[in-house]
């Protein structure tokens, strides 16, 4: 989704009363998110038969392959013993990363579960966008009003085993495309930011700090008068104890 779009096309968890905790700080590197739903959540597939919607309950998130155009996320239960889901996620811009868990959904149709759209991980830019099967993008599209990423290829939406790695390959090499509320099909680009705006300009180099002398005292030309100048001091004060001593005697 376009980063002005977010609000009007997603609605909160909070407003679910859904709750998130964040996982530990050792599985930053897969995003790993664990996430309590209060409501029921629908998902895309590829999912476990029976799972295309999610019981309130909570649940574990993460990335389990990504690449620079695409991701992989896994649902499993709270103790990752069972994988309910394997979903094909495109990387999706936001400008501003919060330090909470963010979910947005697409507003889903009147006595249906919410479908989720989109997860972010907390003080990441980066989030997912989740992509749905073509059928049933149009629906969300044409309900929701807005766009919604589909896979063309015909995938099977229930396996029983959705974590098995030839469920990973297959939706890695799966085209994708956005659907418009009209039913026109156009490029990803055109609905999310898959890339940073130009307008965000990498923050300035800090200058190299200029490390401070201390002053440096002009060097005279040569000591030599100075010695000479103690040679005749010396002399004087010689002569003049000299006279004293012998005006004592």
């Amino acid at each position: 989704m376009k980063l002005s779009e977010v609000v009007p096309i997603a609605v909160c968890v909070a407003l679910l009363g859904a709750t998130f905790s964040p996982s530990a700080k050792a599985d930053e590197w897969n995003n790993k998110t664990t996430v309590t739903f209060s409501e029921p959540v629908q998902i895309p597939g590829v999912h476990l038969q029976g799972w295309g919607v999610l019981p309130a309950g909570t649940y574990v998130f993460k990335l389990v392959d990504s690449n620079s155009d695409r991701n992989i996320v896994q649902i499993s239960n709270q103790d990752e013993t069972k994988v309910y889901a394997t979903i094909l996620a495109i990387p999706n811009y936001r400008l501003k990363a919060t330090d909470k868990t963010v979910i947005t959904f697409n507003e889903g149709i009147r006595g249906r579960p919410e479908a989720i759209r989109a997860w972010f991980y907390p003080g990441a830019n980066w989030g997912q966008e989740f992509v749905y099967p073509k059928a049933k993008a149009m629906e969300l599209a044409k309900v929701t009003r807005q766009p919604v990423l589909a896979v063309t290829a015909e995938l099977k939406a229930e396996v029983e085993k959705p974590e098995e790695p030839a469920v990973v390959a297959e939706l890695k090499q799966a085209p994708v495309i956005a659907v418009k509320p009209t039913g026109e099909e156009v490029a990803v680009a055109e609905v999310i930011q898959t890339t940073p705006p130009e307008n965000v300009a990498a923050a300035p180099a800090a200058a190299a700090p200029v490390a401070e002398q201390a002053p440096v005292l002009p060097a005279t030309s040569s000591s030599l008068p100075l010695i000479a100048l103690f040679g005749f001091l010396a002399l004087g004060g010689a002569l003049v104890l000299r006279s004293v001593t012998n005006r004592a005697l």
